[in-house]
């Protein structure tokens, strides 16, 4: 029910979210992304909790149709994640709880109103950006210079839940058209430079560290994994969303649909390094093998990461 594959794309969120906001990655980051972990599952509890009704009909394998999982025990796995997931925020500080508050609003609305609506993938995006932004306000109290990251995550993600909402149907072709023509955007603009910091906040950064954009020799090679970084998200999303352009059987809209969740990790990555973190970039990038295995595990027992 948790979708262990899909949790290797959350922490990159925050770690962006801090690369963006200037600062290094330290305690408060890592109580942001724990905040996030449990705000993820507490929304794939949830998820299958209101649609248990849905999936006894078209995924009666999902853990509670097939009975596997009470639905009383997914619902209190949510409240208890949820819960969990704000006292962390708290930790961080009062401004990481200021946006994970409305972030965790955010899951509870998709998945209890909003899913099914056409305001379903602005939804799902605005929780995506929220939890980059979750990052910034943890590491340095202020998320006005991650808003630019946090508006392309959403993009993409807002991309990703547009084409998952015939994943189980097909059919679809105007979707996954509309995906592969946010990636072809989307990597441009991941790998251009990042807004540049004032002079004090760049003298924060130690050398050689993940920290904020420095106005050295080494903004070119930041540059040059940016790049790097977005070609790769652009080889993992783009191909699937084309072939289920051409075909759009569920098989394939699904493949699509995972092939998004994927890119994720890569075009996180891609930002950081756009924001002169290469460091933390390469962080990030190394989550997606194990986020591959995982899913591949997954597959062999026959459990959709979506």
């Amino acid at each position: 029910m948790l979708r262990l594959p899909a949790l290797f794309t959350v922490p990159g969120d925050a770690l962006a979210g801090a690369a963006a906001a200037g600062t290094r990655p330290g305690r408060r980051t890592l109580l942001a992304i724990g905040s996030s972990l449990c705000l993820y599952e507490a929304g794939m509890a949830l998820n299958d909790w209101a649609d248990r009704a849905e999936d006894a009909v078209e995924r009666p394998h999902r853990p509670i149709p097939s009975g596997r999982i009470r639905p009383a025990a997914a619902l209190t796995a949510a409240c208890g994640l949820t819960g969990a997931g704000l006292a962390l925020a708290a930790a961080a500080g009062r401004p990481a709880l200021t946006v994970a508050a409305p972030l965790a609003a955010s899951v509870w609305a998709y998945d209890l109103a909003l899913k099914h609506t056409p305001a379903g993938p602005a939804a799902m995006a605005a929780a995506r950006g929220l939890d980059l932004l979750l990052g910034a306000a943890a590491g340095s109290g202020g998320t006005r210079t991650a808003l630019p990251s946090a508006a392309l995550l959403g993009s993409h993600t807002l991309a990703v839940t547009a084409v998952s909402r015939k994943e189980t149907t097909g059919g679809s072709v105007l979707a996954p058209l509309g995906a592969l023509a946010t990636t072809g955007v989307l990597t441009r603009l991941a790998a251009r430079r990042g807004t540049r910091l004032p002079a004090g906040r760049r003298a924060a950064a130690a050398p050689g560290l993940p920290g904020p954009i420095r106005d050295t020799g080494g903004r070119g090679s930041a540059d040059a994994l940016a790049t790097a970084l977005g070609a790769a998200y652009a080889a993992t999303a783009a191909r699937p969303y084309f072939h289920a352009a051409l075909n759009p059987s569920p098989p394939l809209t699904q493949r699509a649909v995972g092939g998004g969740i994927r890119a994720t990790i890569p075009l996180q990555a891609a930002l950081a390094a756009r924001a002169g973190a290469p460091a933390t970039a390469l962080l990030i990038a190394a989550l997606a093998p194990a986020g591959r295995l995982f899913a591949k595990r997954a597959a062999m027992r026959k459990v959709s990461i979506t």
